[in-house]
């Protein structure tokens, strides 16, 4: 198993990448503005099933690719890092989309149809994939157990993260929305933020030595 110490390390990086916007929150957001936070919350549902069918993929990919390419760790190094430089990119960009802005061209769906959008939305995010692929291997070491089990830990506790998160953003969508429209500059300062963070997360990965 993962050590303790470590794996607030891993939660942080977790939580941190939660916040930066992507589909999956854009997503949500928009539900819960126009449908409600029921709706919210439906997809929410078929988005962490989304994460579970990533888990268990990934669990079994590393664990497969870990042992058997030995460069293995320095490619999905190099992916994450050039993958959170682009997230931090994507974080200040000035053409970005307000992730706030209400989209009225969304239709009312059924709970049904609000579970599967959710799930494939999570299941295609590229976000979450090359998290998982890019991220865990800087945390998952032979000598503390089986990587398989690593993985799992890994994954639950990246979706009991992301769940918690996500679920505080649809009960608050439509405030947060009000907040930001109104104190713009809160925005920007939130965007700066997220940009350095990711930055930071980055280099720390580029100089990260192999297990």
């Amino acid at each position: 198993m993962v050590p303790f110490n470590e794996l607030i390390g891993f939660m942080l990086a977790a939580f941190l990448l939660v916040l930066t916007p992507g589909p999956n929150m854009l997503y949500l957001i928009s539900r819960s503005i126009t449908q409600g936070k029921k709706a919210g919350i439906i997809s929410l549902t078929g988005i962490v099933f989304g994460f579970l069918f990533h888990i268990v993929l990934v669990s079994f990919g590393i664990t497969a690719l870990l042992f058997a390419v030995p460069f293995a760790y320095l490619i999905l190094k190099t992916l994450g890092v050039v993958y959170l430089l682009y997230l931090a990119f994507q974080a200040v960009n000035p053409n970005g989309k307000n992730m706030f802005e209400v989209n009225d061209k969304l239709t009312i769906d059924k709970p049904g149809k609000l579970f599967g959008i959710g799930f494939l939305t999570s299941v295609l995010n590229p976000k979450i994939a090359m998290f998982y692929l890019s991220f865990f291997p800087q945390f998952i070491k032979p000598e503390h157990g089986s990587i398989m089990m690593q993985s799992l830990q890994l994954g639950i506790t990246q979706a009991t993260i992301s769940f918690t998160v996500n679920f505080v953003i649809v009960l608050t969508a439509s405030r947060m929305a009000v907040f930001f429209a109104t104190k713009p500059t809160w925005l920007k300062i939130q965007k700066w933020f997220m940009a350095g963070v990711l930055t930071s997360m980055a280099i720390k990965i580029a100089f990260s030595k192999a297990k």
